[in-house]
C-alpha cells in the first residue's frame, strides 16, 4: 500500500504546476527564469532541505508579495505541501525536486534574495561532514545563487552542527551577522514569524534550545 500511495504521489507531482522536477521540460529552462514562472518580480526565497513544506507553507502564508521555493529530493514529501498550496490557493508558492548540490543548476548567479535551512540532518560523523548542507562548498554555492544584499538564515536544534557552521563562516567575508543559542529568549525572537515545524515542537518540548543565525555575503 506504501509503495501505491507514493507511486500516486509522484504521478500527481508530474502534472502539479508548481512542482518542478526531472521530466518536465521547464526544468531545463527555469534556471535564472523564476520571475517568469511566478509571473511577477516579486522577491524570491527559498527553503532547503523543506521536507513537506512547513515553512516554504508558512512564510507563502504571511508573505503574499513574496515567491517561496520549497527544495527537497522526496517527491512524496514535498507532494503534501504542493497539494496544500494548491488547494488552498497559495500561487506564491513552488517545489523544486533536486539534491541539494545540483543547486546551481537551477537558480542563476544573484537570482534569490533569502535563504532559509531549517534543522537540516546533522550529519554527526566526520566522514560525512561533505553532506552538512552548511559546509563550504555549499555555502560558496549559496553565495552565488544570492543577490549581494540577500539574507541566509539557518536554524536548528543541533548545537554541534551551530558550532560548526559558526566556524566555517570564519572562512567568508559576511556582514550582519547575528545569531543566538536560545531564539525564543533572545531579540531576535520574532524572526522566525512564529513558524514551528512538527519537529521543532518535539525538540522544544523536550527543553532543547532552538539556535538561529542570519548574515549577508559581504
Amino acid at each position: 500500500m506504501g509503495k501505491k500511495n507514493k507511486l500516486a504521489k509522484f504521478s500527481e507531482n508530474m502534472t502539479s504546476k508548481n512542482v518542478i522536477e526531472q521530466g518536465k521540460p521547464i526544468f531545463e529552462t527555469i534556471q535564472g527564469n523564476w520571475t517568469d514562472f511566478f509571473g511577477n518580480n516579486n522577491q524570491i526565497v527559498v527553503e532547503l532541505a523543506c521536507g513537506w513544506g512547513e515553512y516554504t507553507i508558512s512564510l507563502a502564508e504571511k508573505f503574499a508579495d513574496k515567491n517561496f521555493i520549497g527544495i527537497d529530493i522526496k517527491g512524496d514529501r514535498i507532494w503534501k505541501g504542493s497539494q496544500y498550496a494548491l488547494k488552498n490557493g497559495l500561487t506564491n508558492v513552488a517545489f523544486l525536486r533536486i539534491h541539494i548540490i545540483e543547486i546551481l543548476d537551477l537558480f542563476g548567479e544573484n537570482e534569490l534574495d533569502e535563504i532559509w535551512l531549517t534543522f537540516p540532518d546533522p550529519r554527526p560523523k566526520d566522514r560525512d561532514e561533505k553532506h552538512r548542507l552548511s559546509n563550504k562548498s555549499f555555502l560558496e554555492k549559496y553565495r552565488h545563487i544570492l543577490k549581494p544584499d540577500g539574507w541566509f538564515r539557518f536554524k536548528t536544534d543541533n548545537t554541534e552542527l551551530f558550532e560548526y557552521t559558526l566556524q566555517v563562516l570564519t572562512d567568508f567575508k559576511i556582514k550582519d551577522h547575528e545569531f543566538t543559542f536560545d531564539l525564543y529568549n533572545s531579540p531576535l525572537m520574532d524572526e522566525h514569524h512564529g513558524i514551528k515545524t512538527k519537529y521543532e515542537r518535539i525538540w522544544t518540548e523536550k527543553g532543547e534550545k532552538i539556535k538561529y543565525m542570519k548574515f549577508r555575503f559581504a
